[in-house]
């Protein structure tokens, strides 16, 4: 018996055709549709799928409600359909942080220039989703009494009301290092002077995250725990719609104490702060001030990602040298090894998160799978272990 999904929307067409293109697929199975929010929570009791495709605008209940719940009774795996506008970004990260786990744009020529490949990507995700274990989400913004809290106390909190729903270890697991490479770094280092040594020896200048499917929870997990004067720049990559990426940015700017915001060219990289790549483009590096400074180009037509990891932990490669930790978070696919492994072979950091905790164990599985990454630790203790290293260590 296939994954079991569940299609929600209130256009039957749509309805339709999203149970058509699930049912092509031998592995996945369209067992009930539902035209609003009220009728997927109850079809969700009755029918126990293991996927729910939502759509956020319907009558009767929306789908951002339908979400919450559905995770607060029986959480399932959801995938949300979203428009590519600044509304539809603001709902779809609402529907984000109420627990739903994925989202695709709405219209399918959006998805991809090619309907197969749109079919395919759709189908690949909802396989995805089906097959992973589920973590409670986090449902709530930072009141002022959580940003009057010390860092300890706040990362505490946080750490808290999202405990995940299965259990796992809590502990870091060692990967063997590897001195292959595929990618080469010829341009000189920019001076080290700012660099902030930690007590094990190492230094860093710069902290580096990609992630995709799952990320924006994953993210919203990890930087909510900094502190405002956190001593190192932060450069975000994130798969992500080019309307998506503004909005996001400046979600995590109000939820966080560090600064965040969607890169442009020529920002000059400055402690707290976060650079979030802007969607459809590239993010690299170049020379200028103790950091490096900010480019952004289009990038070649047939990337598969835009942003892409790999870009950027390969430009950061060749300005920042080895003084970088870079952390590759949940994802499908394999994008952020190539630029890992570059990165490594100069000298930087390279931590995974765990299996356990990722929505999709694609790109921290290739990292690790690699020997690139030398721990794999879990979201909960993401913040807490890049605190240590970079700050407390």
């Amino acid at each position: 018996m296939g994954i079991k999904v569940l299609v929600v929307d209130d256009s039957s067409f749509f309805r339709r055709r999203v149970s058509e293109i699930v049912n092509q697929d031998p592995e996945l199975e369209v067992v009930g549709t539902a035209c609003n929010g009220a009728e997927a929570v109850k079809m969700a009791a009755e029918l126990n799928p293991q996927v729910i495709t939502m759509d956020i605008e319907m009558p009767v209940m929306d789908g951002i409600t339908a979400v919450k719940e559905i995770m607060a009774s029986k959480p399932i795996p959801i995938l949300m359909f979203s428009s590519l506008t600044h509304d539809g970004a603001k709902a779809t990260l609402e529907a984000l942080d109420a627990g739903a786990l994925d989202f695709l744009p709405k219209r399918f020529e959006d998805i991809a220039s090619n309907k197969d490949d749109a079919i395919a990507l759709l189908q690949q995700r909802i396989r995805a989703l089906g097959r992973r274990r589920l973590f409670r989400p986090i449902t709530r913004t930072l009141s002022s009494n959580d940003r009057a809290l010390s860092g300890n106390e706040r990362a505490q909190s946080v750490t808290d009301r999202s405990r995940p729903i299965s259990s796992f270890s809590r502990t870091s697991v060692n990967a063997p290092a590897t001195s292959g490479h595929s990618l080469t770094a010829s341009d000189k280092p920019v001076s080290r002077s700012s660099v902030v040594t930690r007590s094990s020896g190492k230094q860093y200048k710069t902290l580096l995250i990609g992630t995709s499917t799952g990320g924006p929870v994953a993210l919203q997990k990890v930087l909510t725990q900094f502190p405002a004067n956190y001593p190192h720049p932060i450069l975000l990559i994130q798969h992500m719609p080019a309307a998506f990426t503004p909005t996001f940015a400046a979600r995590l700017n109000g939820l966080c104490k560090i600064e965040v915001k969607e890169a442009v060219s020529g920002d000059q990289l400055r402690p707290g702060c976060a650079y979030l790549a802007p969607g459809g483009m590239q993010m690299m590096l170049e020379r200028g001030g103790a950091y490096g400074r900010v480019k952004i180009i289009a990038g070649k037509a047939d990337m598969n990602y835009k942003p892409c990891v790999d870009i950027t932990f390969a430009s950061a490669s060749k300005v920042l040298g080895g003084d970088v930790l870079a952390v590759v978070l949940t994802g499908m696919g394999a994008d952020g090894r190539e630029g890992a492994r570059m990165l490594k072979s100069i000298g930087a950091t390279i931590w995974a998160q765990d299996e356990a905790s990722c929505v999709v164990y694609g790109m921290p599985q290739a990292v690790a799978a690699a020997g690139i990454a030398t721990k794999s630790i879990a979201l909960e203790h993401m913040a807490e272990s890049i605190l240590k290293e970079t700050v407390n260590g």
